[in-house]
């Protein structure tokens, strides 16, 4: 039988399990790989300027397209850079396959050159990682790494490839099918359960449904829209689960939690069941668990049986795929006797509706307005920070507009890359990145990337000069003492004690035109609209429009630390 080398195995597997782009930065551990993928047309390869860069654009490839997203870098530094990429996928249930080059083995252990123990760092942020010891197993290793990234709760994965087993000869074969021994992972629903939770939504006078990321994971939108719109059954959803309703729709609430609407915490608070599906309960939408929904029962549906009942008790678990599980909700579920609990609602929208205070200058919600205004089709991929809460509360997300961002970590830097990678996964949709002057500048070399790909991405930078959120935190909580968050500080406000400030570096414009890129600034309201067209008009090329924000916008609602969901603060 014919023999290849672990090199020539690995590209082969990558056309079985139909991947159609790579990501991917070389290194002398994997250079004899990179040479095995030049010579084959099937697979893009993708070359980032940076490794945390090329995590980001997989993922957000992969959210975007629901395909696995593929990684590949070599060893030491360049391993140890996917670190934080590895994480926010985690966090978030995104579907990576990560290959990273290894020492020979007999080096391994003994301090080798470029040498980590990446299984080990990456041991608590990936689903699985392994080291390929032996030739004769590579086959078997690739093909359950693709299928444990992309079945059960999806996550990354992680395989380490020593360079000397890559360059062993072996068998050509490649797997067709897995046999996991201890990974099974469920996808029936179990129907005694799924009934008593609808017996229980039937006979709820205030019942509520919690919609999270799992929701959008499962590609579930359709089948929990349909079940909504049986059962009149309001809708709160997390940020990461925006979208699971269009965001027009008359059952949306709004978001809750931490910078949720008032409405929607008030819902969360006052309901008497809490159906929720595909969400973890993490400490940005709960605040105090223990007065968390303290009128309610609740049902939890979660592809994870570790994440049901971890954090919040729950009265009917069922594990099952969110899809699934609502699909065969829609055919037993009738509408609910909702009227009068939907007019508290209302009156709770009415006493506090979700608005920013109104000014003379440019503010985030005009941005946002005129975004929603020009852009019927869109993804909308943001950085971490007051624009993230911003958008997640003003951006209209319907069946043709898709909202991405790092929501479990609260990774900054992940919005420029992930629209590079959703630009790449759908090249005929507008893509769209939000991202603040902080994060902006944490991966702001992948204009190189997004230009020599010829991508058309529109870049908004809200330039407010500084690190915006915890800026916030600082006026509410710490005296207004705004300590390591002005982005123009440096040597000239140390020896003026805090007194004079340079110019703000860099000047997002220029930077935007150095690497070929467009580049605008928009500084007044009548002005954001022809900023919007004129990106629109420039199709070979990312379009960067800084936006010049006041600092002192603000997000509200917000609970402070530690706080409930009664506890809002809604302006000040």
């Amino acid at each position: 039988m014919k023999q290849i080398s672990g090199n020539k195995l690995l590209v082969k597997a990558l056309k079985e399990e139909g991947v159609e782009m790579l990501f991917g930065y070389p290194g002398a551990c994997t250079i004899d790989l990179s040479d095995e993928l030049y010579k084959q047309k099937d697979i893009s390869i993708i070359l980032p300027r940076h490794e945390q860069a090329l995590v980001h654009e997989a993922d957000a490839y992969a959210r975007t397209t629901g395909k696995v997203g593929v990684c590949l870098v070599t060893s030491g530094p360049g391993a140890t850079n996917l670190v934080t990429g590895l994480a926010t996928a985690n966090y978030d249930s995104v579907p990576l396959v990560c290959f990273t080059g290894q020492v020979a083995r007999h080096l391994i252990g003994n301090d080798a050159f470029q040498e980590v123990d990446i299984v080990g760092i990456t041991r608590s942020i990936t689903k699985y990682g392994v080291t390929v010891r032996n030739r004769e197993d590579l086959g078997r290793i690739i093909k359950e790494a693709f299928y444990i990234a992309r079945t059960g709760r999806p996550g990354p994965v992680l395989i380490d490839l020593p360079k000397d087993v890559m360059a062993e000869l072996g068998s050509a074969e490649y797997p067709k099918t897995v046999n996991i021994r201890g990974y099974k992972p469920n996808t029936s629903v179990h129907m005694g359960q799924l009934k008593k939770s609808i017996k229980m939504l039937q006979k709820a006078k205030n019942p509520l449904f919690l919609a999270g990321g799992g929701v959008i994971i499962a590609r579930a939108q359709e089948a929990f829209l349909e079940v909504v719109n049986k059962t009149q059954v309001p809708v709160v959803t997390t940020v990461m689960g925006r979208g699971a309703i269009p965001t027009n729709h008359p059952l949306f609430v709004g978001n809750l939690g931490m910078h949720g609407a008032y409405a929607a915490n008030e819902a969360v608070s006052n309901c008497d069941l809490l159906f929720s599906i595909g969400t973890r309960f993490n400490d940005r939408i709960t605040g105090k668990l223990h007065e968390f929904a303290p009128h309610a029962q609740i049902v939890h549906i979660d592809i994870d049986t570790a994440s049901i009942s971890r954090n919040i008790h729950v009265d009917i678990p069922i594990v099952a795929d969110a899809r699934e599980a609502l699909t065969k909700m829609a055919a037993y579920v009738e509408e609910c006797h909702t009227k009068r609990w939907l007019s508290q609602i209302d009156a709770w929208k009415k006493e506090h509706p979700l608005t920013m205070r109104r000014n003379s200058s440019l503010s985030p919600m005009d941005i946002i307005n005129e975004m929603n205004r020009q852009f019927d089709e869109a993804i909308i991929v943001t950085d971490v920070g007051q624009h993230q809460m911003l958008v997640a509360q003003y951006a209209e997300i319907t069946e043709k507009k898709r909202l991405i961002m790092s929501g479990g970590l609260g990774t900054m830097g992940y919005g420029f890359p992930g629209a590079i990678g959703a630009k790449l996964g759908n090249p005929d949709k507008p893509v769209i990145a939000i991202s603040g002057d902080g994060g902006m500048q944490m991966n702001i070399q992948e204009f190189a990337t997004a230009v020599l790909e010829e991508l058309p991405i529109i870049l908004c930078v809200f330039n407010n000069e500084y690190l915006g959120m915890v800026r916030q935190w600082q006026k509410l909580f710490y005296g207004k003492r705004y300590a390591m968050t002005n982005l123009k500080a440096g040597a000239l406000s140390r020896r003026t004690d805090g007194q004079e400030y340079p110019e703000y570096t860099p000047d997002f414009v220029k930077l935007a035109e150095s690497y070929g890129a467009k580049g605008l600034r928009v500084t007044k309201k009548d002005e954001i609209a022809a900023a919007f067209e004129a990106a629109k008009a420039n199709t070979k090329t990312p379009t960067l429009i800084e936006f010049i924000i006041d600092p002192e916008e603000m997000v509200y609602p917000m609970i402070k630390p530690g706080g409930t969901l009664e506890d809002m603060i809604m302006d000040c």
